[in-house]
């Protein structure tokens, strides 16, 4: 075990941080090793000073207390900052996820789309912890636009990770450039017609 300088933290890596699984929901094969290759693709200086993942049916807000009942429109995440002696950890719900009170299609379609979806809540919240933690420089005013970039750029650069040898991946990288090009135009053409409104 290495010693560390007087006054130093350690960082907290991904394999560092605990997972507390308090879902009574069936996750999907492999779900936990899933997570921990996620946090482990993140740089781990972003992970500094989270505790724990914890996974929830249903996530009740922190402000109404004593309510059983999920809100209609359930969150994915939450993000809990560091309160006093409890450290900041992320809280993420299977039922938002995984929708099992949904008709059969809508659940064969989230569960196709779990890791994703995780992947896509887990950058989200990871973004949060670190913009309003460790990046001192972003203004409150500015931090939905830069939390939400920072999702979407890791998010790309996991799916491209995870996709690199696939048939379907080699199929369409050629014209990938010309989807890219089509999404910018559609989104201007957007903007056009809602300042004209």
């Amino acid at each position: 075990m290495a010693t560390l300088a007087s006054g130093l933290k350690s960082a907290r890596t991904a394999a560092n941080i605990s997972i507390d699984n308090q879902s009574s929901i069936d996750l999907p094969k492999g779900t936990i090793e899933n997570l921990h290759g996620i946090l482990k693709f993140l740089p781990s200086e972003h992970l500094v000073g989270l505790d724990k993942v914890k996974l929830v049916d249903f996530i009740k807000p922190p402000n109404v207390k004593g309510v059983d009942v999920p809100i209609k429109g359930d969150l994915p995440g939450l993000y809990h900052p560091k309160v006093q002696n409890t450290k900041a950890y992320l809280e993420v719900s299977m039922g938002a996820l995984l929708q099992p009170t949904e008709g059969f299609a809508k659940r064969m379609m989230a569960k196709q789309s779990f890791k994703a979806n995780l992947a896509g809540v887990l950058f989200g919240l990871v973004g949060q912890h670190y913009y309003l933690t460790l990046r001192h420089s972003v203004k409150k005013t500015n931090l939905e636009p830069q939390i939400r970039q920072y999702a979407e750029k890791n998010l790309r650069a996991w799916s491209q990770g995870q996709n690199a040898n696939s048939f379907r991946a080699r199929l369409f990288k050629p014209l990938q450039p010309m989807f890219e090009r089509l999404a910018k135009w559609l989104n201007k053409k957007q903007m056009e017609a809602m300042k004209k409104k």
